[in-house]
């Protein structure tokens, strides 16, 4: 896989992103460099984006379109790292770029081992992971103008962007971030089949589970130091994993997907206990559900529009622009971001339903 979201991006995906791999020889110097500044392109009457923010660089034409991330509505990476059909023959080094006007313009960063076998982007705030597989990972702490290397991953610094509170990978344990590594809490809650730990900026900490088809859930008030077991009403339908989001507002929520990870989800909020969200009239199968404040979640998939919020018991479609196959995530300063599997990035700036969209489309000669 090309590239992953963010840990600390508020993200629920029912469906994989963009694959891909990438191999190479040795980089070979570029054309002659077209201009890397955006050309801004007003939008029909009958579109929805603001702005549309098109830039061309210096990548060779036979590379497909970048995997592109943001961290907010600023700060972002792009990874040029496949030309097709994979093979150790080709000559296709990773490229990597950067923007710190929100996709106006790029720069290339040097990628620190751009030939491997497969290659992935990860951000998030203040940190840029590549890994070069087999090779390892590199990492960034300086918005890519130096990179520090770990064979055996993922390197601390990715680990931490992750949250405070996390998962201890097979331990079943809730750990806290002290800055080098994962402590296990003194007290551990106790969910059976626990998968999912989230916390937002405040003392809310949610871990939940799932196990025999029921839904599990504990709460924390104080950051973790004590717990309270939540009993979470039994949904309509089987749940095949449970996911726990505290969105910026400092509300809990639950998402329970479906086996077939497309139907609609189960949903919960969290208020006196674990209240079940109804949404009359939401489509049958979605691509992606968030939180996007005010008490609202918004969903594409199927039906409609392609895109709609639940609220008040309803589903409501949302004209905004994009369509059912784009995976929401929201990031840490809450801007929206709407992805495609292509590359195709649209951010939403803005407060709860009321966005401004801006489309980056990031293209080589």
């Amino acid at each position: 896989m090309i590239g992953r979201r963010s840990g600390r991006a508020v993200v629920l995906l029912l469906v994989p992103l963009l694959a891909g791999c990438s191999i190479g020889d040795v980089r070979r110097n570029p054309p002659t460099a077209p201009s890397s500044r955006a050309t801004l392109t007003a939008p029909s009457p009958s579109a929805a984006v603001a702005e549309i923010r098109r830039v061309r660089v210096a990548v060779p034409q036979r590379y497909d379109p970048p995997y592109v991330e943001f961290v907010d509505a600023e700060h972002g990476y792009a990874l040029f790292a496949s030309c097709g059909e994979p093979s150790l023959d080709d000559d296709c080094p990773a490229w990597v770029f950067a923007t710190d006007d929100g996709g106006r313009s790029w720069r290339e960063l040097r990628h620190p081992h751009p030939e491997a076998k497969n290659h992935q982007l990860y951000a998030a705030p203040g940190v840029l992971t590549l890994l070069s597989e087999p090779h390892g990972w590199w990492t960034s702490t300086d918005g890519g103008t130096s990179f520090t290397h770990t064979p055996d991953g993922p390197p601390r610094q990715w680990v931490g962007a992750q949250g405070r509170f996390q998962l201890i990978e097979g331990s079943g344990q809730v750990g806290e971030w002290d800055g080098q590594r994962l402590h296990p809490l003194a007290t551990q809650p106790r969910v059976p089949g626990m998968n999912t730990v989230d916390a937002g900026d405040g003392l809310l900490v949610v871990a939940a589970g799932e196990k025999d088809g029921k839904p599990h859930a504990a709460v924390s008030f104080d950051r973790g130091r004590t717990w309270q077991q939540t009993p979470v009403p039994a949904p309509e339908g089987p749940v095949g994993v449970l996911r726990a989001v505290v969105d910026r507002d400092g509300t809990g929520w639950l998402v329970g997907e479906r086996p077939d990870r497309r139907s609609f989800p189960a949903l919960w909020r969290l208020g006196r206990g674990w209240d079940p969200i109804r949404a009359d009239g939401h489509p049958p199968l979605i691509q992606s559900v968030v939180p996007i404040g005010g008490g609202l979640l918004a969903v594409t998939g199927s039906g409609g529009t392609g895109t709609g919020t639940v609220g008040d018991g309803r589903y409501t479609d949302l004209l905004w622009p994009i369509g059912p196959d784009r995976n929401l995530s929201v990031l840490t300063d809450g801007t929206i971001v709407a992805a495609r599997g292509d590359g195709g990035i649209l951010l939403g700036v803005g407060q709860v339903a009321e966005r401004r969209w801006t489309e980056i489309i990031l293209e080589n000669p």
